[in-house]
C-alpha cells in the first residue's frame, strides 16, 4: 500500500473549494484512495473523493494528513494529490 503525508496548504484548510478540488481530483483514479488525520488509526481513514468526509476532517492550514491507496499506479495518483493539498487554492 502506497502511503503520503501532505500539509494542507489552503488558508481556509481542507474546506468548501480546496475540498472539492481534491475530491474531483482524488474520483478521477480507478483506486481506493483514503485520508486521515496524521496520528489517526488507517481503519478510522475516509474516502478521499467525498467532499463531505474531507470537511468532515476538520483539516486546518498547516496540519498533516496521510494519503493511502493500493494498486497500480497508487505512487503517481499520491504524488499529485500531495501537490493539490499543498498548494493554496485560495490565494489563486
Amino acid at each position: 500500500m502506497a502511503e503520503r503525508t501532505a500539509t494542507i496548504a489552503s488558508s481556509v484548510g481542507l474546506h468548501a473549494r480546496p475540498a472539492a478540488i481534491f475530491a474531483e481530483a482524488a474520483g478521477e483514479y480507478d483506486l481506493e484512495i483514503t485520508i486521515a488525520a496524521e496520528g489517526e488509526p488507517e481503519d478510522e481513514a475516509m474516502d478521499a473523493s467525498s467532499v463531505l468526509s474531507l470537511m468532515s476532517l476538520g483539516a486546518a492550514q498547516g496540519d498533516k494528513v496521510v494519503l493511502r491507496a493500493d494498486g497500480q499506479g497508487a505512487d503517481e495518483a499520491l504524488d499529485a494529490l500531495v501537490r493539490i493539498l499543498e498548494t493554496d487554492h485560495d490565494a489563486e
